[in-house]
């Protein structure tokens, strides 16, 4: 089989992104639409959600990524593996996200988790992160009342930023009083996490409850 060559960085402002997601028709996406839902932004190839939907079946996943061919392949295997609360969509989130969560249900989002997101290290670039206030204030719509956000990244200023921009938003409540978990709270780790502990680097963590 061919290896499709996929863009590392994707400029979300570029018009190619501009058009919104078609929203799917949930009840045909999952077995059961109702479970609480786990909202992973920035998903890339999938596999951490592949591992959640497979320990925690009482949940569904969706995982958003704007490289399509990654979504494409994701979601090739979540039907081989006969996943029934697990899917993929490709969109851009910064124009996605409303019309995304507002044809779900209402209290249906319970937990999002934002994990090694593009750094755009340039500051003329720093619109192009996927953490803004815009974002912050989505999630915050749509996220029920003690729901969570997992933010982390092995990049300690967009580590910052991100938490940043969810301690702005008076909704949200940073948990635990220390300035970066030592510990991942979920039971699957990322290929990029895996990664950088198993070369000495560290992990910056935080996790945010909606009030």
């Amino acid at each position: 089989m061919a290896v499709v060559r996929v863009r590392q960085h994707v400029n979300p402002l570029a018009n190619k992104y501009k058009i919104p997601a078609n929203t799917p028709e949930w009840k045909k996406v999952y077995a059961q639409p109702n479970l609480p839902l786990h909202l992973d932004i920035g998903c890339a190839r999938g596999r951490f959600l592949l591992q959640m939907a497979q320990l925690e079946p009482n949940w569904n996943f969706l995982g958003l990524e704007i490289r399509e061919p990654l979504v494409v392949d994701a979601n090739r295997l979540c039907s081989e593996l006969d996943l029934t609360n697990l899917h993929y969509l490709f969109c851009n989130v910064n124009n996605s996200l409303v019309p995304i969560l507002s044809s779900l249900g209402t209290e249906t989002l319970q937990r999002v988790t934002i994990q090694f997101p593009d750094p755009w290290f340039k500051n003329r670039h720093a619109k192009r992160r996927v953490v803004q206030p815009e974002l912050v204030t989505e999630l915050a719509d749509y996220l029920a009342v003690g729901g969570v956000v997992f933010v982390q990244s092995d990049q300690k200023f967009i580590a910052v930023e991100m938490c940043d921009r969810f301690s702005e938003h008076p909704a949200f409540e940073k948990m635990g009083t220390e300035e970066w978990l030592a510990e991942n709270p979920l039971p699957v780790s990322t290929e990029r996490e895996i990664g950088t502990i198993n070369k000495g680097e560290p992990v910056y963590r935080a996790l945010f409850v909606k009030r």
